[in-house]
């Protein structure tokens, strides 16, 4: 925890708090149960459970662990612990109790808050590991209704300050340097990674508008607040926008409430994309409300980004980003066009605060054109994972991240990627990158989605497996799709086996689940 608290700071959720304060009465939140929450409901309520909080002891050093959901109260929980001083950590839908059992242990969890969306794994949690203090957000079997606890307290109150508006009535003394989140990638397996973040970044970042959100934003929250969605809320209650709440992505629910609210703006990983406009009901959808889509997070297939397009228009920005450096690259509607090697679609040009180099295995930083592993230097960079500075060492050297993505800028300054360094299948003839394949079987008229992944037998040999989601009414087989992609690619990137599916499997982060994949398909 960094000693750099000066008074001059003004924490993330002091400016949420700031312009929700303008117009109490105005709707900010829409709950997937159709409640409405207006600015001044959000705002006191976050004020006071805040005051609750500290009062039981949660300050700047404590780590607040929050197992919610896409519910309004989480966002109050969230506010309210950064307002407080704390760290926060959530913890995801999709991990496994034990791991979630393990990073409640980890990260030295002072307290732990349940929604009511999330009881049933905080009874599996509970089984396996005890914290400190443990309270709902409403009531629930686990422990004290803090948000009933909290109404004793004073919501905004407190003298008029600068420019008529009254000043927080609570908020820690927290630096730019302070934790703010510890983000926990991964999870298939084992403990995973925690990617420290500070106050300082994320609030500067907030002060980047993002450009056709909507004048004012109404922003579609169908993947989880506790990751990207809960950022992009931020920033769109920052530019005086409201944000529509659903509990998980339905192609049938996201396309009926853009229509039913009238959203302006909404963030999408490519596979839920592409389930989007495989849906029924895409083409019967009014659609004119929307300014624009943001998606990144796992591979685009360039195919499938051109469909986008045409169907809704050029509202499509590409980010590219890490956890450990959430924004590197965006690519703008204008620049769908830009295309590299194979017809890929570029992610864009690095953002004006990011330094991207490209370099080889043994530093050089090589010239356009020249594929390397993508480097990173930018004030957003992560300072480094909780607790493992052996895995950080690994990563962050001379203040340049080592992303592990491999890639390369054209002579325009236009940034492409071809893949992991680690998701590289090694076969007889060389390396194959599964993102080129799945691009390339996107294109196919039987393959709606897809996965592509290697597996190693007894001799470590290392063989391809593609997972597809046929088009309906279309059933490839493997002779099929072998010969196409021997076609275009050659026979050394023809998958060995094929498995038909009904949908691809995804990890907590909702991105194609291929250590599941390859657990319960590579034989």
């Amino acid at each position: 925890m960094s000693e750099d608290h000066s008074a001059a700071f003004v924490s993330y959720p002091t400016a949420i708090l700031d312009v929700l304060s303008r117009t109490p009465d105005r709707p900010v939140l829409t709950a997937a149960d159709g409640r409405r929450v207006t600015a001044g409901e959000l705002s006191d309520s976050t004020y006071r459970t805040a005051r609750e909080l500290a009062e039981r002891g949660v300050g700047r050093g404590a780590t607040v662990a929050l197992l919610t959901g896409n519910t309004p109260e989480s966002l109050v929980a969230r506010y309210a612990a950064h307002l407080a001083g704390a760290r926060v950590v959530h913890l995801y839908e999709g991990m496994a109790p034990a791991v979630l059992a393990r990073i409640v242990r980890s990260v030295d969890t002072t307290m732990l808050l349940v929604d009511s969306t999330r009881h049933a794994a905080a009874k599996e949690l509970l089984s396996l590991v005890e914290p400190p203090a443990v309270l709902g957000l409403g009531p629930g079997p686990f422990g004290e209704d803090i948000l009933a606890a909290s109404s004793r307290h004073e919501g905004h109150v407190g003298r008029v300050g600068h420019e008529g508006h009254e000043p927080p009535a609570f908020a820690a003394a927290v630096g730019p340097g302070d934790d703010l989140s510890i983000a926990f990638t991964g999870g298939t397996t084992g403990i995973p990674k925690g990617i420290r973040t500070t106050h300082g970044p994320y609030r500067q970042g907030l002060d980047h508008p993002l450009p056709d959100a909507g004048e004012p934003p109404r922003y579609l929250a169908c993947t989880p607040l506790a990751r990207l969605s809960g950022p992009l809320t931020d920033k769109t209650l920052c530019q005086g926008g409201s944000a529509v709440l659903r509990l998980a992505f339905d192609p049938g629910d996201v396309l009926a409430t853009i229509e039913r609210e009238r959203i302006t703006h909404m963030w999408l990983l490519p596979p839920l994309l592409h389930r989007l406009l495989d849906h029924p009901a895409l083409a019967d959808t009014d659609l004119s409300s929307l300014t624009r889509i943001t998606y990144g997070g796992s591979p685009a297939s360039a195919t499938r980004l051109r469909q986008a397009v045409d169907v809704f228009g050029p509202v499509l920005y590409g980010w590219y980003g890490q956890t450990e450096v959430p924004a590197i690259a965006e690519a703008r509607p204008h620049e769908h066009t830009v295309t590299g090697r194979e017809g890929r679609i570029t992610t864009g040009r690095p953002l004006p605060w990011v330094e991207v180099a490209i370099r080889d295995s043994g530093g050089r930083t090589l010239p356009s054109g020249e594929e390397g592993e993508i480097q990173v230097r930018s004030p957003g960079v992560m300072p480094g994972y909780w607790k493992r500075p052996d895995l950080t060492a690994e990563v962050l050297r001379d203040g340049w991240l080592r992303t592990g993505d491999i890639g390369y800028l054209d002579d325009d300054g236009y940034l492409f990627v071809v893949g992991r360094l680690k998701d590289v299948i090694i076969v007889v003839g060389g390396h194959v990158h599964p993102t080129e394949i799945e691009e390339l079987l996107l294109s196919h008229p039987a393959v709606a989605r897809c996965a592509v992944f290697g597996t190693q037998d007894a001799d470590a040999g290392e063989h391809v497996h593609a997972a597809v989601v046929p088009r309906d009414g279309h059933t490839p087989d493997l002779e099929g799709i072998r010969a196409f992609v021997t076609a275009h690619k050659g026979p050394m990137y023809a998958p060995e086996a094929l498995h038909l599916l009904p949908d691809i499997p995804l990890t907590s982060a909702g991105k194609p689940d291929k250590e599941l994949l390859r657990r319960t398909l590579g034989g």
